[in-house]
């Protein structure tokens, strides 16, 4: 498997989980516990996609920019994410910075599928796309086991 295969797979699951989440609502146990569910997935996917395919980019010239940019929507991602936690879920203010937050998620997501992907295959040789992929997989499948004492920071 290669990184950017890993990666969509987490995609596919946190796209999922924003159009659940949009679906729900009140203070309900479905909301809750889907929410906890995307925070875990947002988080772990974070921290081990700036470990593993932005920090190997981040020392290139070709995509320093690009590797920057997808970091500090990381940022921007974590910041509606403190938001929510901060509001109460049976609120309008809540779906609102839901809707908020999955159209950032969804722009994230085809940044790097649409964009930044097809750039670093000319960075990342076969191997390195192989070994990124595992190194990957390891980080995420670690950090889900323990979320949320795993996550840095």
């Amino acid at each position: 498997m290669k990184i950017y295969e890993a990666i969509k797979a987490d995609h596919e699951i946190q796209r999922d989980l924003c159009s659940k989440l949009l679906e729900t609502v009140g203070d309900s146990d479905e909301r809750k516990e889907l929410w906890k569910e995307l925070r875990k997935e947002l988080e772990v996917h974070e921290v081990a996609e700036e470990r593993h395919f932005y920090k190997p980019l981040i020392d290139t010239d070709k995509m320093q920019e690009d590797a920057r940019h997808g970091i500090a929507e990381h940022h921007e991602i974590d910041e509606l994410i403190e938001k929510l936690e901060e509001l109460d879920m049976s609120s309008s203010q809540w779906k609102l910075t839901m809707e908020e937050l999955s159209h950032k998620v969804d722009h994230h997501l085809e940044d790097e599928e649409k964009d930044f992907f097809e750039k670093t295959k000319n960075i990342f040789s076969n191997q390195d796309e192989n070994k990124l992929a595992d190194e990957y997989k390891k980080t995420v499948d670690e950090y889900r086991k323990s979320w949320p004492d795993s996550i840095p920071g």
